[in-house]
């Protein structure tokens, strides 16, 4: 079996990457086949079953040095009122 990344690309081959139906080339929801899969996706973004591998953009130790150092200084919260 040919990996799908190294199958060549025939845009009226098009499979909907979330249910691996027919998926239009021009269709309104493309890549997707339909609005439902365009949901299904953005969710499992959200819940976080896809991930882009990578160092994270926050530091949480970071995060977490800077809240104490607040607290022992008596700092409140940041807002301006």
């Amino acid at each position: 079996m040919t990996p799908p990344s190294a199958a060549p690309r025939d845009p009226s081959k098009r499979v909907c990457p979330t249910c691996e139906e027919p998926s239009p080339a021009d269709g309104p929801y493309r890549p997707f086949c339909s609005a439902r899969c365009k949901w299904v996706d953005l969710g499992r973004w959200l819940d976080g079953d896809y991930v882009v591998p990578g160092e994270g953009a926050i530091d949480f130790d970071v995060v977490a040095e800077y809240e104490e150092r607040k607290a022992r200084e008596g700092g409140g919260d940041d807002t301006d009122g």
